[in-house]
């Protein structure tokens, strides 16, 4: 299921290459109007990994943030001129990430910039973006220093920090399975941001690191961290990996038997990687950051309806959430400020609440002025092993973003304001 996952992910991206731009989006998606010829177009510029072991979570964003476009301007677009959403692959590499911006601003002339998975790609837009003077909406970097130490103030953020993705389910992976810990972490800058935010609530709570190791990211092997981890004989292995990486890393660890005996848990996991797994090595629990099966929730059923039937079938994840919300709180922002200027539209953005049909969860869901964070929900569980796609993962609850979010005075975000 991987590889048609990801087979799927480089036919449409060579369909986007084939057909130019605006074009490819249509061939896509259908349906997009026609536009007087005079009529500007409004530009996204969405930067997310086509290719890389970030790949099938890239591939989501860009599916949702597609969506969200095809949506806007079938209802007439923003402030009456249609919306384009241009993608360029980051492949997962700062550099990469920044080139693709600096490409998009230069000879397409976006408005905007958005997207980014990998943390360390996030922080390197979010910089150039600064610098030129750019809204840049981080979707999917999830490291705390983006809205915290290193914040800009044309850069918000709408998936969680790592900070709300360890909260949202530390509290019951301690009281469940113990206080002693083993956490093998992607070595960059995402899984370091969890391993420490990990920690600290560890220790506040008095439990023991009894091991770690740093993993680079794109191993294949990792028997090595494996036999170090029986060795060491932790309650919790906390598996801090990230993409293709995590789903390689729980396949081995099901090939050694070590979910058998040690409860494997961590914060991040995500719909594309449960449909990775084979049933043997699906397993443990995580924290979702959205998830599409809500009974409760109006609009929810909805928008899984709309989204399935465009997409053949295929059912939104919380990176398709991420996409799609994005998109559309750039046009709620630029509808409000009447205006695609900088300034104007990022003091739109502080505030902003996402409309239920937008927010698809319960509760108050906003970016938050003093440090640009969405406040969104957390979804911890566990993930259903004999389940059948798409009923791969049970909720448990849903954690306001609001309760677990470190308070604006304890990020280290000084943005300025008047």
């Amino acid at each position: 299921m991987k590889h048609d996952l990801l087979d799927k992910m480089q036919m449409d991206r060579r369909a986007l290459i084939k057909a130019g731009g605006a074009a490819g989006l249509a061939a896509l998606l259908g349906n997009r109007p026609s536009w007087g010829a005079g009529e500007t177009p409004i530009k996204i510029g969405l930067v997310d990994p086509i290719t890389s072991t970030f790949a099938a979570l890239g591939h989501s964003e860009i599916k949702g943030a597609l969506f969200a476009e095809a949506e806007i301007n079938k209802a007439g677009g923003v402030m009456g001129r249609p919306l384009q959403v241009l993608v360029e692959d980051s492949a997962g590499n700062p550099g990469t990430a920044v080139d693709k911006a600096s490409r998009l601003l230069s000879q397409n002339k976006v408005d905007f910039l958005m997207g980014t998975v990998n943390s360390a790609a996030s922080l390197a837009v979010s910089q150039f973006a600064n610098r030129h003077d750019k809204l840049f909406m981080c979707t999917g970097g999830h490291v705390d220093s983006l809205t915290g130490k290193e914040c800009k103030t044309t850069t918000f953020r709408t998936c969680s920090t790592t900070w709300m993705l360890t909260a949202g389910d530390f509290e019951t992976l301690f009281k469940k399975f113990g206080k002693k810990w083993y956490f093998l972490t992607t070595d960059y800058a995402f899984g370091q941001s969890e391993q420490a935010d990990y920690t600290t609530q560890l220790k506040k709570a008095g439990g023991s690191v009894v091991g770690s190791a740093l993993v680079p990211v794109g191993a294949t092997d990792f028997s090595s961290y494996l036999i170090d981890v029986k060795a060491k004989a932790p309650q919790v292995l906390c598996l801090l990996l990230a993409g293709n990486d995590q789903v390689n890393c729980m396949k081995q660890i099901a090939q050694f038997g070590i979910n058998k005996d040690i409860a494997v848990a961590g914060a991040l996991f995500e719909l594309e990687q449960a449909q990775a797994l084979p049933e043997a090595a699906r397993y443990g629990w995580w924290t979702m950051e959205w998830y599409w099966n809500q009974p409760k929730t109006p609009h929810v059923a909805d928008f899984v309806k709309r989204f399935t039937a465009a997409n053949k079938g295929e059912y939104p994840t919380a990176r398709v959430w991420f996409g799609y919300a994005t998109t559309h709180a750039i046009r709620l922002a630029v509808e409000q400020a009447k205006s695609t200027e900088t300034a104007k539209v990022v003091k739109a953005m502080e505030g902003l609440v996402l409309p239920p049909e937008i927010a698809l969860q319960p509760g108050k869901v906003f970016y938050r002025p003093q440090d640009h964070q969405l406040m969104l929900g957390m979804f911890p569980g566990h993930v259903i092993q004999t389940g059948k796609y798409p009923d791969l993962f049970s909720v448990s609850e849903i954690v306001p973003g609001e309760k677990i979010a470190l308070p604006p005075s304890e990020t280290g975000c000084m943005l300025p304001h008047a």
